[in-house]
């Protein structure tokens, strides 16, 4: 999911207000930028804590997928729901590479990348049982 707003609007982790990044300067210099912790819930119960530059209510998302189980998490426990919205379906990596190969372009990219190791001696065939 992509969000509007950004938790640390522009900054790095571990820039201070003022200051430099740490690598570039005295890191004595400035003052740390204040953080807050915001929970998530997800529909299956599980909590997410992010960590945030303290901003405004309203610049906090009030949603983020949860890392768990892919569902929309929201700020306000037993809230969320098990759908998600109908232009926002949730896809693994595996989905997005099925997406742009065929299962013909999977088993070219596949035997290419066996002959190279069968090439370069890393792979045996008996190690693949192909023999």
């Amino acid at each position: 999911m992509v969000h509007a707003t950004s938790g640390f609007r522009g900054t790095r982790a571990g820039v201070t207000a003022g200051s430099a990044p740490r690598n570039e300067t005295d890191s004595s210099a400035g003052e740390s930028l204040p953080r807050i912790r915001v929970p998530y819930w997800c529909a299956k119960g599980h909590e997410t804590r992010l960590v945030f530059v303290k901003l405004a209510e309203d610049q906090i998302p009030g949603q983020w997928d949860c890392p768990k189980c892919g569902l929309v998490a929201v700020r306000e426990p037993g809230e969320a729901t098990l759908e998600r919205p109908d232009d926002e379906v949730f896809k693994s990596h595996l989905d997005y590479v099925k997406e742009r190969r065929s299962s013909q372009d999977a088993e070219i990219v596949l035997t290419g990348a066996l002959e190279r190791l069968r090439a370069r001696r890393v792979l045996s065939d008996e190690l693949l049982g192909d023999t």
